[in-house]
């Protein structure tokens, strides 16, 4: 019964790539640049403020893709007017309105792995944005250029509750995660972004509205996690379609935030103390082995109180595609970078968030390992900032 339930609600999808084509090349808007850039006092790294707006700009969740293939454009969300899906401009800080074709808003985003182009969901469509730019050399005067041209690869069923988009590997499949009337239990799907294909992969088993943090390993192709509620580490291989548990919580253990890192290894947070009196190391986990490691330690001592516990420990945060680094972030908006092979700890940026209130940080990487991307209320709202790794630490960190 559960099978044919299954077949029911993939038949609702539409398949629609092979057959359309994309919309004629648009322009999209482009408005001057905002950013403000100053050194961290005390690690000497190089902080780009992206926005400054009175809005509330927020940087992507930390296992997606924010910067394009070729790094000409970080995509970040904004509630300002006329906001939504928006991008900087790396190399004169103009900002970018990235609309769908219609000039709807887009949703879900995670840039290609392979060419200047977005992912995106434009209400119950799957789409494809990609995005030629021309800088200007002047854009104090005249600003930059976007064409943007848009294709449709899938479209989900009305009213399907989704997460946001992701990517596999070898840049065949996008994974997502869906639940709703017309859909079914939440369950993880993969759509083939050649053909449109959909293809249901697993029930998520859980109660909630529908699959979360449906995410690709980097570099196995046909490897795909999503967070559980009885056991949050959840992995499944598309070709057998059977999730399975790869780590055995204790009751009240903390098991939280999970991503890909490098060799099939997902980078999680937690400890063995109950929240709010937490601690929550930055640990990781073979997928294969079950092997654990903690590469930034927590900390946790009898009669703290949460506002000094939640100093000294981790709660978001992703590794380097080079393997090189980890970087995490607190609850009062602190920074640190973690060497990849001697789990060495060093604070990158403090203070962007004022702890009990405002966005966390959500802190992931570029594409080459040299900066890492967040929000920040340092200039009194969110804004999504850039710091960059010190030469002199990436210099010293080479094995």
């Amino acid at each position: 019964m559960f099978r044919i339930c299954c077949i029911v609600a993939i038949l609702l999808f539409h398949c629609a790539y092979a057959s359309a084509k994309s919309s004629k090349p648009y322009a999209l808007k482009v408005l001057p640049t905002e950013h403000k850039i100053e050194t961290d006092p005390d690690s000497g790294a190089e902080l780009i403020y992206l926005t400054t707006n009175e809005a509330d700009d927020t940087n992507l969740y930390f296992h997606d893709q924010s910067w394009l293939s070729d790094e000409s454009m970080i995509i970040f969300r904004s509630n300002r007017e006329g906001g939504g899906l928006m991008g900087y401009i790396t190399e004169t800080g103009e900002l970018v309105h990235i609309t769908s074709a219609s000039g709807g808003s887009l949703t879900g985003p995670t840039a290609a792995f392979n060419f200047p182009g977005v992912y995106a969901k434009q209400g119950n469509k799957v789409v494809l944005i990609k995005l030629k730019l021309e800088v200007s050399p002047t854009p104090g005067k005249k600003p930059s250029t976007v064409h943007a041209t848009e294709k449709l690869i899938a479209t989900l069923p009305d009213h399907a509750r989704a997460c946001a988009l992701n990517e596999n590997a070898n840049s065949k499949w996008l994974s997502i995660g869906l639940a709703g009337k017309e859909v079914g239990p939440p369950s993880v799907y993969i759509i083939k972004i050649r053909s449109g294909k959909v293809k249901f992969v697993c029930e998520t088993k859980d109660d909630l509205d529908y699959a979360s943090h449906v995410q690709w390993s980097r570099t196995n192709p046909n490897l795909l996690s999503f967070a559980g509620i009885i056991d949050r580490l959840m992995v499944v291989d598309i070709r057998e379609g059977v999730a399975r548990s790869i780590y055995d919580a204790w009751d009240d253990e903390l098991v939280t935030h999970e991503s890909w890192w490098i060799d099939d290894q997902i980078i999680f947070f937690g400890g063995t103390h109950p929240e709010p009196l937490l601690d929550s190391h930055v640990k990781v986990i073979d997928v294969h082995t079950g092997q654990v490691r903690i590469l930034g330690s927590g900390a946790w001592w009898k009669g703290g109180q949460p506002v000094d516990l939640t100093k000294r420990n981790w709660w978001h945060g992703a590794g380097s595609m080079d393997g090189r680094w980890i970087t995490a972030d607190n609850w009062h908006g602190d920074l640190a970078l973690f060497e990849g092979q001697t789990t060495r700890e060093r604070i990158l940026s403090t203070g962007h968030r004022t702890y009990g209130s405002g966005q966390h940080l959500h802190v992931g990487w570029d594409r080459d390992g040299t900066s890492v991307i967040f929000t920040s209320h340092k200039l009194g709202n969110p804004n999504v900032c850039i710091a960059t790794v010190p030469e002199a630490w990436q210099k010293a960190n080479v094995h």
